[in-house]
């Protein structure tokens, strides 16, 4: 496995987050972050092959590197450790976190000494840039310190996924804070961050049984290849966990929510386009690179233009009437207002495509009453465009015709609000005179 290519993406993930660390220096948080990212590049990139034999060339020194590579991911351990005490910290203080952190370091430090000692007392002539543990795994002090480097690494891995299943399992029984984006977001990545920790966690031990495998006399190497996989996706996962909770509600705002909407919105502005005008109408074009909010803002004007348009063609009384309708069957009032507009429109639009007579009295009135209900009511026009799905198509001859329209209302949520939407079982609600006015 080529170590460099995690250590590259890891690198670029601190080259674009320095910026942010220079802006944000005195927040611990941003400061353990970067080091985590820091040390666990330098891990991959030191426990590289070609970088050990360079490093063990430059140094003079037989498995140098070895040391330099066990003192990194001891470091790395400790990190993670002290990311996971000053990170929880800004959201729930503990008076403990200092004490906590001074002993994940001391406790580390300490280790990484014994490390360099136990390396200085023993014996590895020979240059094993890749199978190393395996090769002295009956030497004396030298056994030990690679016994010591993973039983740290292990126990520290063991400790942050255990930290980071219980502050999501916290964040779910905490109340309703998970439900939004940045609690949602927290949540999923603390969960990729236990699943790499779980995964740094069957790294170490697959080493471990690679060297007890040697002790009885068998090949442990091919377990020991193996257990380098888990290094790379652990790396991966925890990438990933340190990422989600930052990009997660940016993700939110800018892209997943535009797009929920844009897609709401879809009824609503199938129903108000008028086929007839493809060719003549001047449309507002949304270039092919634009984003999800620029696309539902081009959407959002093309609506109320079009609405604008069918306006001659409404009929008040028939939204006045299904609004009553619906909010006699038990409708909210902000449920009721979208309920009559959709099918106020539904109606106008069967009338335009037959040519019916404009109004202009009644589309003064439907104009007031949209007007009213877009000051009142807060994303007016994805509630209207859910209704529609509750509105029942208007045939032409219906729309403009003296005889009575009969459009099923929901008696019961008709229309779901922005952040939930349900179906509902349709009414009728009887509406007397023509659409758009007329004799």
């Amino acid at each position: 496995m080529n170590l460099y290519i995690p250590a590259a993406a890891l690198a670029l993930v601190l080259v674009v987050k320095f910026p942010y660390l220079v802006k944000n220096w005195r927040s611990p948080v941003v400061r353990s972050v970067n080091t985590t990212i820091f040390l666990q590049a330098a891990a991959f990139f030191f426990a590289a092959p070609p970088t050990i034999v360079a490093v063990n060339a430059m140094t003079g020194v037989s498995n140098f590197s070895v040391v330099l590579v066990y003192c990194l991911l001891c470091a790395y351990a400790c990190a993670c450790l002290v990311l996971l005490q000053n990170w929880r910290e800004d959201t729930r203080s503990k008076p403990r976190t200092h004490r906590r952190v001074r002993l994940y370091i001391w406790c580390h430090g300490g280790v990484a000494i014994l490390l360099a000692g136990l390396f200085a007392l023993g014996d590895a002539p020979v240059e094993r840039p890749s199978d190393f543990e395996t090769y002295y795994a009956n030497s004396p002090f030298i056994r030990e310190m690679v016994l010591l480097c993973l039983l740290t690494t292990t126990t520290a891995a063991a400790l942050a996924a255990a930290g980071c299943w219980n502050w999501a399992r916290d964040i779910h029984w905490g109340g309703r804070e998970w439900r939004t984006a940045t609690g949602a977001s927290l949540r999923l990545g603390l969960s990729f961050l236990g699943a790499g920790f779980l995964t740094n966690l069957t790294y170490g031990v697959a080493k471990f049984v690679a060297i007890v495998v040697v002790w009885q006399g068998r090949d442990g190497e091919p377990i020991n290849r193996a257990g380098m996989s888990f290094a790379a996706l652990g790396t991966l996962l925890v990438a990933l966990g340190f990422l989600i909770p930052v990009a997660g509600p940016w993700l939110a705002e800018r892209v997943i929510g535009p797009l929920r909407t844009l897609r709401a919105l879809g009824p609503l502005w199938r129903a108000v386009r008028c086929p007839a005008d493809r060719r003549t109408r001047v449309r507002l074009t949304t270039p092919w690179y634009a984003g999800p909010g620029r696309r539902l803002t081009d959407r959002m004007t093309d609506i109320h233009d079009r609405t604008l348009e069918l306006l001659a063609y409404c009929s008040e009384e028939l939204r006045a009437d299904a609004c009553a309708r619906a909010r006699a069957g038990g409708a909210t009032e902000a449920e009721s207002v979208a309920t009559g507009l959709a099918a106020m429109f539904k109606a106008a639009a069967a009338a335009r495509a037959l040519g019916g007579p404009a109004d202009k009295e009644e589309a003064a009135a439907a104009a007031r009453a949209l007007r009213a209900a877009e000051a009142e009511h807060r994303d007016l026009l994805v509630g209207v465009s859910r209704a529609m799905s509750a509105v029942p198509a208007v045939s032409p001859v219906t729309a403009v015709t003296p005889a009575a329209l009969v459009f099923p209302v929901p008696p019961v949520s008709p229309v779901a609000s922005v952040s939930a939407g349900t179906p509902v079982t349709p009414d009728t609600v009887v509406t007397r005179g023509p659409v758009g006015g007329g004799p």
